[in-house]
């Protein structure tokens, strides 16, 4: 059976979800109640039977070691392959590589060592539930150079407008790659290539002096290779702005989307925390509400996102939010369209109400 090796390419993902990426990079931001955005496309990858993944990060990447560890919540803390954390390593002095492809240019002995066949190269704002099995099913079938992931939106949002979109013939061949807004084939930013070209993808990239792998290597040169499109059609959501996340997440209180995401044949995996289950007190009213372990709630809460250890004072109305680790919020206090980001602390009284488009966001460890 053919394998696959992982690269999760964070480099050209910008931290552009304003106060949530103070103090970490977009992969390691909360998501739907328990998880970070990165557990979703590592998950997929487990689920795949990838066994070996590498993730290449420049640039505020603490907070994204101390979740991931040594992949052990996701089996991949292993004698043999495994997760592999690359921060930048630029101490080459011939090297004259530039952008992303430093990371491939100085990590090459990754795909190089990795016993696979084929390496799948992905980032992480994309949150969906896929088997890669059947992407490589697909693109041999095809007799593809390069296979990419799509979803045929329904509805073009604001996050789908830096997007690159793709058009496809009747065989599933990409004839281009573009942004053009009116399309709605948005490309996921996922792609899979046999494991000897993306080797030599590599080293042309660099004795040309390009900067980004896939603009580069893939979109340039899309005429001369043979690109597959793969339709995903699974619940997807794009994650780029505060906008985008406060609203993909809305979403989920959906218990038909929350399913299509966290299937129970391809569980979506995080990092354990053995808290006790949550309290509801006596004069507590709780609707529509997803709620994490460790929570005490003496309020009233309707439409909103709980992450693990949020205490809820008497009195409280929370509305249309979403509050992560470890928040508190006192007596008799009104949140409305609002986001907390970790450990934020509200005093009694007080009264934050955001915009349906644009919600109040609260950043890391703010008192109020």
């Amino acid at each position: 059976m053919d394998r696959i090796a992982g690269i999760i390419n964070l480099d050209h993902e910008h931290d552009v979800l304003e106060e949530l990426t103070y103090f970490r990079c977009g992969a390691a931001v909360p998501f739907a109640g328990r998880y970070r955005m990165i557990d979703f496309i590592l998950s997929n990858m487990t689920n795949s039977r990838i066994v070996s993944v590498a993730l290449f990060t420049r640039r505020k990447y603490r907070s994204l070691m101390d979740h991931l560890e040594q992949g052990k919540a996701w089996d991949l803390d292993r004698t043999r392959g495994g997760l592999f954390i690359l921060p930048p390593d630029w101490n080459d002095p011939t090297d004259i590589s530039r952008g992303d492809l430093q990371h491939f240019h100085n990590n090459l002995d990754f795909v190089h060592r990795a016993l696979a066949d084929y390496i799948l190269v992905t980032g992480s704002q994309n949150i969906c539930n896929i088997d890669f099995q059947e992407v490589l099913a697909e693109h041999k079938e095809a007799k593809a150079d390069v296979t990419v992931v799509y979803k045929k939106v329904d509805k073009l949002y604001p996050e789908h407008q830096l997007s690159h979109k793709l058009t496809i013939d009747d065989q599933q061949r990409v004839s281009a790659i573009h942004n053009e807004r009116s399309e709605k084939n948005v490309y996921m930013d996922i792609f899979l290539v046999k494991k000897e070209l993306i080797c030599d993808m590599i080293e042309d990239c660099i004795a040309h002096g390009n900067a980004h792998f896939f603009l580069d290597a893939i979109k340039a040169k899309h005429s001369s290779l043979h690109i597959h499109a793969y339709e995903y059609k699974g619940m997807h959501a794009l994650v780029n702005s505060i906008e985008s996340y406060y609203r993909n997440s809305a979403k989920l209180l959906d218990a038909d989307v929350h399913d299509q995401l966290f299937k129970q044949d391809a569980p979506i995996l995080t990092k354990v925390k053995n808290e006790a289950p949550s309290k509801y007190l006596p004069d507590s009213h709780v609707s529509n509400t997803l709620v994490a372990n460790g929570c005490i709630i003496d309020g009233h809460v309707e439409n909103s996102i709980l992450f693990r250890g949020v205490r809820i004072g008497e009195g409280a109305v929370i509305k249309d939010s979403i509050i992560m680790q470890r928040c508190d919020i006192a007596r008799n206090t009104h949140l409305e369209n609002v986001i907390l980001d970790k450990d934020c602390r509200i005093s009694e009284g007080q009264t934050l109400v955001g915009a349906t488009q644009k919600p109040y966001v609260v950043p890391k460890r703010k008192i109020i």
